[in-house]
């Protein structure tokens, strides 16, 4: 009898096992659907990716790592489209991106994250900015708008597989991302990029129009005309061998600043950036974008632009005098869109401190990075170092600010005191003027320094704090609405940069 009682009572213990594993798993597992947009100076694609995400729960940690990628939709090639009025042509870029989530059988309800990233030449239209937003906003639920030249190359270089191939043959390799305006730079020492630069050379400095007459010419082509002593107030592009002319001096200029020559008056003048970091000497060099197509063989077609020659003459100039092999690392055109989907977003721990869910969603926020001691901490240098990041930031016109540090020894409540009472002081003066105060931090101590801040200390306005989050010179992040399970908050880290 007992024992019918017991079969009987536990009939559905199966089901329920099932029910309460799926309720464990989600806890510790989330699976986004992201979207990633790459609108740049030569062409423009998307992708759509499934990115796994786990919490290290065996390391007592809340933090979320990703653990696979899976790209499940690539688009076709678009040419960028630009009008003549020197803006964006925003409606064929729609009706694109429209085309594109039918093909892929996706609803923009149906996607968790992604990413807007406009490049090169494509940042610098004066509608740059509303393209962006405008993609962000309709792109799916939470879509981050994002440009800038340091966080392109960093994502170039996982994106083409490149950061793989260093820490898989455990050297040093300096990859080089060629797209129809910019060249960036990542210097890769086994798996870790210790360098970021860009210049603005590139397969569409100079294109036809419509009508193919070779009428477009950008900023960097002109440099190089001025240099070569060319008049291109004429129609002097018309000719191949001016044409050719400008390709090798920008093919010479290129390799010129990859290996490091002296600056001159042109090159300094093409640089984006600060000169690339050289902490290390390369044993090859890796190549992606549109023009990497054409020196690995991919593409034969014209597509009335010089990326065809640049690419000959450029190949020629890096082999013949770094003496490195050049390497396709797997990923070529499409290397910046993969990086977006697949390296842009982290999600909180499940420590957070949220007490008014209805703050977010929230985008571009600026970062202020301060530094917190290991031992006892100063509050004046915390606090000074703040207002030093504040001075930068235009309180108005963003929707708050994030205050981003890495927390390192016990969370004794003396020091997290002092922590909060360092951020606040700095923060008193333009309170009023901070719609949402968000506090990032790399460690596991959130929730307490959540509540520290908006119950001992009384902050007043909108709060939010998050844990398991790093930020590396970073300037923006955007928070998503929370997820739940597992109680995380999805974050998008990002550069922003328009003309």
């Amino acid at each position: 009898m007992h024992e019918t009682d017991f079969s009987h009572e536990h009939s559905e213990t199966v089901a329920e096992r099932a029910a309460i594993a799926r309720s464990i798993w989600a806890q510790d597992n989330l699976v986004f659907t992201t979207v990633s947009i790459d609108i740049g100076s030569s062409t423009s694609h998307l992708l759509f990716a499934k990115v796994a995400l786990q919490r290290q729960s065996q390391a007592h940690s809340s933090r979320f790592v990703v653990i696979g990628r899976d790209i499940v939709w690539r688009s076709p090639i678009l040419l960028t489209p630009f009008r003549t009025d020197d803006l964006i042509d925003a409606a064929v870029l729609g009706d694109f991106i429209d085309r594109c989530y039918r093909d892929a059988g996706f609803t923009k309800d149906q996607i968790d994250g992604g990413t807007v990233i406009l490049t090169g030449e494509a940042i610098k239209r004066k509608n740059a900015r509303a393209i962006d937003e405008l993609f962000a906003a309709q792109a799916g639920k939470f879509v981050c708008a994002s440009a800038g030249h340091k966080l392109e190359a960093r994502l170039a270089a996982h994106g083409s597989g490149a950061v793989a191939l260093s820490k898989a043959r455990g050297i040093c390799l300096l990859h080089i991302d060629i797209g129809g305006g910019t060249t960036k730079l990542a210097l890769i020492d086994r798996g870790m990029i210790v360098g970021l630069a860009a210049f603005a050379i590139g397969g569409r400095l100079i294109a036809t129009d419509a009508r193919g007459d070779w009428t477009r010419i950008d900023h960097a082509a002109r440099l190089v005309g001025n240099d070569l002593s060319l008049d291109l107030s004429s129609n002097l592009l018309a000719d191949e061998a001016i044409r050719g002319q400008i390709v090798q001096r920008l093919a010479t200029a290129a390799t010129d600043i990859i290996l490091d020559a002296p600056l001159d008056t042109l090159r300094r003048s093409l640089l984006l950036t600060e000169p690339l970091p050289r902490k290390a000497a390369p044993a090859a060099l890796t190549l992606s974008g549109g023009v990497a197509e054409y020196i690995f063989g991919h593409e034969a077609n014209d597509f009335g632009d010089i990326a065809q020659p640049l690419a000959q003459a450029l190949a020629h100039e890096l082999s013949v005098r770094s003496g490195l092999p050049l390497i396709d690392p797997g990923q070529r055109i499409r290397a910046t869109v993969i990086g977006a989907s697949q390296f842009t977003v982290q999600v909180s721990g499940k420590t957070i401190y949220l007490p008014d869910p209805y703050a977010l969603p929230v985008r571009n926020v600026p970062v202020v990075h301060v530094t917190m001691d290991a031992g006892r901490l100063d509050r004046e240098r915390i606090a000074a170092e703040i207002r030093g990041g504040l001075e930068e930031i235009d309180l108005d016109s963003v929707p708050g600010v994030t205050v981003a540090f890495t927390w390192r020894g016990d969370p004794e409540h003396a020091r997290l005191h002092a922590a909060g009472e360092a951020i606040l002081s700095a923060l008193q003066p333009v309170r009023e003027r901070i719609k949402h105060l968000l506090v990032a931090i790399d460690g596991d101590i959130a929730k307490t320094f959540g509540r520290l801040l908006h119950r001992e200390l009384n902050w007043p306005g909108k709060i939010v704090c998050l844990d398991g989050v790093e930020l590396h010179e970073l300037d923006y992040i955007d928070l998503g609405e929370l997820i739940a399970p597992p109680g995380v908050v999805p974050v998008v880290i990002k550069s922003l940069l328009f003309a």
